[in-house]
């Protein structure tokens, strides 16, 4: 009987995976802290900003490792969805240290989203070297 390997995560994708799943860990306590926030507890405010120092760190640590994904294999796709990522965290950053919480609070459901939905990508599939699927 001949039996067929199934493709396996490259170490470069398991360092995606980690730096992903710390990411939406991290990006999953924001809206709590600013909830505690808004109804009184107003030390809360302090974690969010922690937080959101965490979550942009990690995010810029995602583009790196994404980069990583590219150059060994050969996955565009990681680094593209990190950089929209981290260009929605900068500026929803910003826009929370300005108080503009007009665009702070909608920009801030949109990144939960999209990391969620990043999660879920690299964690539903192998991530291993473009055109590896039937090798």
């Amino acid at each position: 009987m001949l039996t067929v390997a199934s493709p396996r995560t490259a170490l470069t994708g398991w360092m995606l995976r980690a730096v992903v799943s710390a990411h939406v860990v991290a990006i999953a306590g924001q809206p709590v802290f600013a909830g505690m926030y808004l109804t009184g507890d107003y030390g809360a405010l302090s974690l969010h900003a922690v937080g959101a120092d965490a979550v942009t760190s990690i995010g810029y640590l995602q583009a790196v490792v994404a980069v990583a994904v590219w150059v060994r294999l050969r996955q565009v796709w990681p680094f593209l969805t990190a950089m929209a990522v981290v260009a929605a965290e900068t500026v929803q950053y910003f826009a929370g240290l300005d108080g503009a919480l007009w665009l702070h609070l909608p920009l801030g459901v949109m990144t939960v989203v999209a990391v969620v939905v990043q999660f879920i990508d690299v964690w539903r599939r192998p991530v291993l070297r473009e055109g590896a699927e039937g090798a």
